[in-house]
């Protein structure tokens, strides 16, 4: 008898794992009729899936379509209520209780899981952890305890590392019993890459690049790149981990990022979603990145990936239109790229071209003259003018955006602007100013060089003294270093 349930179960088991579709039983006792939405995380967002009516506590979510992998939640009454997975198997009953709907703790200490193993899994360790969380509480206060000595916190750090110790062991034992859950694999995804002792060289010498070089081949050896549950969890880990990989394991430059990301995606690209998500997330990183020049990577990244038509398959028409339109602002402006001309009327109506500045570099200045950061920000150009335009050779080229001659003019005698300043519409070029040089803020800054090459952008006032003393040493070691070689080579 015993035998032919066994069989039954497996039967049962196997049919659900082939149906196509899914669907989610729920019985909530203290429930009263009412509507309730399923809820999912995608990236730092979270999304409504389905909606149903709650029948005397009963309700099911059920689709023709399966679900993809990750962390669920029910919503209601706009309240996020407790999570479950759904994971490889899509058809499964959950069962709880609770005195209030908004009780969290109640819904999952009496929470009985039918028909999947892996929300059994996921429920049981979040119980586990509750319990050692409270095991870990005083230890925790006697840590934090300013008034105490640190050989006073000794027991307490030892019995910390000891529950610590046995919650690894907890998630390890999951890990190795069920690797196929989305339980383990959720678990498998947090743990630190083990990064051995570097070897020693043939003279004896230990190599110093070992480890950093094992570290980054290494990163992501426990997180699965093509597992699509992976973007579907409660903490947005896969933006985290390529953000942490391409920014902190790279050198910073378009070149060397956009080859990153290529690699990755040449990884994932079996998998539609992840292949998807992983390249609209690396756009994302390097639209307006933190290192000044990095947004070449957007534009590396549509040329390839949407401009291409490899992204086809789910980017439509007016998405691609916009990534391009964007694509293509940066592109006029990108760093190592000669700046194009701009000629505009001043407040004599006289046409001035910034090509015809003939100093060592020229500051373009955009500005809107009504902008209130503009107006915080020109005092402080005009006194780094003042001081150092015949120490650097500099001059600028103030655009302003508002067609007003009478706002411009206004605006000049007010802050005593002593450069040459323009009227933005008043152009004698065919293209607007803002399609040559980005500006999606005011005040919005440029430098460019003798040659009129753009060597920084988006630059705040006060970090152009800094730039421009780092860049005059860098100019001043190339021509150090060119000497050298010359000579060099001349005494060969």
């Amino acid at each position: 008898m015993k035998l032919k349930l066994v069989v039954v179960f497996l039967l049962i088991s196997s049919f659900a794992f082939s149906q196509d579709g899914y669907k989610i039983n729920f019985k909530i006792k203290s429930w009263k009729d009412t509507t309730v939405y399923l809820g999912s995380y995608v990236g730092e967002s979270t999304v409504l899936m389905d909606t149903t009516q709650v029948k005397n506590g009963l309700f099911v979510f059920d689709g023709k379509k399966p679900l993809p992998q990750g962390v669920y939640f029910l919503v209601l009454a706009k309240n996020k209520l407790f999570e479950f997975i759904v994971g490889k198997n899509q058809f499964f009953t959950l069962e709880t209780n609770s005195t209030g709907y908004l009780k969290i703790d109640e819904y999952i200490a009496n929470m009985t899981v039918k028909n999947d193993e892996d929300n059994k899994l996921f429920h049981e360790n979040i119980t586990y952890n509750i319990e050692r969380n409270k095991e870990v509480e005083p230890f925790i206060k006697i840590l934090k305890d300013t008034t105490l000595k640190e050989d006073q916190k000794k027991e307490a750090r030892a019995e910390f590392s000891k529950i610590n110790e046995k919650v690894m062991a907890h998630q390890k034992e999951i890990i190795e019993k069920y690797p196929l859950t989305l339980t383990a694999r959720m678990m498998k995804a947090t743990l630190p890459v083990t990064v051995p002792d570097p070897p020693k060289k043939a003279d004896g010498t230990i190599d110093s690049t070992f480890q950093f070089r094992y570290y980054r081949k290494h990163f992501f050896d426990h997180f699965d790149l093509t597992d699509e549950a992976m973007i579907h969890l409660p903490q947005p880990m896969y933006q985290e981990k390529l953000k942490e990989y391409l920014t902190k394991l790279f050198v910073q430059t378009p070149d060397s990022v956009t080859q990153a990301i290529n690699e990755l995606a040449t990884h994932v690209k079996p998998n539609k979603e992840t292949y998807k998500y992983l390249i609209w997330s690396c756009m994302f990183l390097y639209q307006q990145p933190e290192i000044m020049g990095l947004d070449e990577v957007f534009v590396k990244l549509y040329d390839q990936y949407f401009a291409s038509g490899e992204m086809d398959y789910w980017a439509n028409a007016k998405l691609k239109q916009t990534v391009k339109e964007y694509a293509d602002k940066i592109r006029s402006c990108m760093l190592g790229r000669k700046g194009s001309n701009l000629i505009m009327q001043d407040a004599n109506f006289q046409p001035k071209s910034m090509y015809d500045i003939k100093a060592k570099y020229t500051i373009l200045f955009i500005f809107r003259p009504d902008c209130g950061h503009c107006r915080e920000e020109t005092p402080k150009l005009v006194e780094f003018y003042t001081k150092n335009k015949a120490k650097y050779n500099l001059e600028v080229y103030a655009v302003a955006t508002d067609t007003s001659m009478k706002m411009m003019r206004e605006f000049i005698k007010e802050f005593k602007t002593p450069w040459i300043t323009v009227n933005g519409p008043r152009s004698y070029i065919k293209e607007h100013f803002s399609k040559l040089y980005y500006a999606d803020t005011t005040p919005s800054t440029y430098i460019l060089d003798d040659k009129k090459i753009i060597i920084a952008k988006k630059i705040p006032i006060k970090q152009i003294d800094d730039f421009l003393t780092r860049h005059e040493k860098f100019l001043q070691m190339k021509k150090t270093k060119a000497g050298s070689a010359a000579k060099g080579t001349t005494g060969q």
